[in-house]
């Protein structure tokens, strides 16, 4: 951890050197200068002593999620105008070697002096993700959006022809600061007014006691006709830190599975329910978490046991890579998978119709949205709370309603 912490200290200190030639080409004005400076390296001094003090047996704290938070807000607009700098460094190269070779002159430097111009450049480009991170930590975590989705399906049962469920996921209550914007949350997931509530695992961080400050809130999500359902997530199984003992980790685990019932939810672990609704039915199938990278807990046949192979099936897995590894290729059909986990990053651009990137999807095939593959949907919820980065910049909270209609859309 000490070399860890030791090579971090250099890289930022060698990044903190380059992007200060920026600066100091755009003033002279040395009190700005020093003022930077000051600013910048007591933020850097900051970050690493915090990450000294980091104790494996507490995990993410709150000073923790500031601290992250702290060290993104210097290193990324730097490594932006590190790349301006970078290009011009490399222009400025050729230029003085063609100065020397070729029209060789005494009296000019073999390499040209910085421009001021691409300085001011690099440092107006690196204003955008400052500001964006800031607006992420400050009002971009709490941004909740409804998200809508209707899915077609010939052998929909008819009963169900119009039913709709809200979905949220990734609560992470051990991130959350402010109950007043937690509550208009609530408010929001109530007025969706949905046949039935789903939720797709992590309720919190690690501990259970991190949703005890808001057990009251997520108690009044309003009951639902046909129920409030819920399985696990990857962070509720307590494997991100070190424990005392491991009679204190599955205590935790057992109070976290208690938290379901608190507000309210029924926990699905490895089993299924069936849905009815007038004469028809579905089963509603719900997996302890399965990830390719995170703990393989759910067990899709013992979920499944029992259940008739043409009946209709929605399936809720935390981890969005169980479908690609196993359900969307399963021999049995699962119509509709619900996920979550990725959170979309917590950080990309969206824009309907145009564009949708995250750095996440250079790891998750299927990270945020809705999926499908030979008539089997997959739907991705970008997250209700978030982790590690305190924000969100470009991809927000979201609170999903699916409705399910029988058929095929009109084109």
């Amino acid at each position: 951890m000490t070399f860890r912490l030791f090579i971090l200290l250099v890289l930022l200190t060698l990044i903190e050197v380059y992007a200060f030639q920026a600066v100091r080409t755009v003033t002279k004005t040395k009190w700005v200068q020093w003022t930077y400076l000051a600013v910048s390296l007591g933020t850097l001094f900051f970050v690493f002593y915090q990450f000294t003090k980091f104790d494996r047996k507490v995990g993410q704290t709150p000073m923790t999620m500031l601290t992250i938070g702290l060290l993104l807000l210097v290193l990324v607009p730097k490594l932006i105008m590190i790349l301006v700098l970078l290009a011009e460094d490399m222009f400025r190269l050729v230029l003085g070697a063609k100065n020397f070779f070729v029209q060789y002159d005494a009296e000019e430097s073999f390499i040209p002096a910085r421009r001021k111009f691409v300085s001011q450049l690099a440092i107006g480009l690196a204003a955008v993700p400052f500001l964006s991170l800031v607006y992420g930590m400050t009002k971009g975590k709490y941004n909740f959006k409804v998200r809508k989705e209707t899915l077609y399906f010939d052998d929909l049962p008819e009963d169900f022809d119009g039913f709709t469920f809200t979905q949220i996921s990734d609560i992470h209550s051990g991130s959350f600061d402010d109950p007043e914007k937690i509550a208009h949350a609530i408010d929001i997931i109530n007025a969706q007014a949905s046949d039935m509530l789903l939720f797709t695992g992590d309720i919190v961080n690690t501990h259970a006691t991190e949703m005890h400050p808001w057990v009251d809130l997520f108690s009044k999500i309003k009951s639902h006709p046909f129920g409030k359902y819920s399985v696990l997530g990857n962070h509720d199984y307590g494997e991100y830190i070190e424990w005392n003992s491991a009679a204190e980790k599955e205590q935790n685990f057992k109070d976290i599975i208690d938290l379901h019932r608190q507000i309210d939810f029924k926990l699905l672990r490895n089993e299924h329910v069936n849905i009815q609704k007038g004469a028809s039915a579905l089963a509603l199938v719900g997996v302890e978490n399965w990830g390719v990278k995170f703990k393989k807990a759910g067990d899709l046949a013992k979920a499944s046991a029992g259940l008739d192979p043409n009946a209709f099936k929605i399936l809720m897995s935390h981890d969005p890579s169980h479908w690609e590894v196993e359900v969307k290729s399963h021999p049995e059909l699962y119509h509709l998978t619900l996920s979550g986990h990725t959170h979309g990053l917590q950080f990309g651009i969206e824009i309907p119709g145009f564009i949708k990137w995250s750095p996440v999807q250079y790891v998750y095939k299927q990270w945020a949205g809705l999926y499908e593959h030979t008539g089997r949907y997959l739907y991705v919820n970008r997250g209700f709370g978030f982790h590690a980065y305190p924000g969100r910049v470009g991809i927000m909270p979201e609170i999903t309603v699916l409705t399910l209609k029988k058929g095929r859309p009109v084109a």
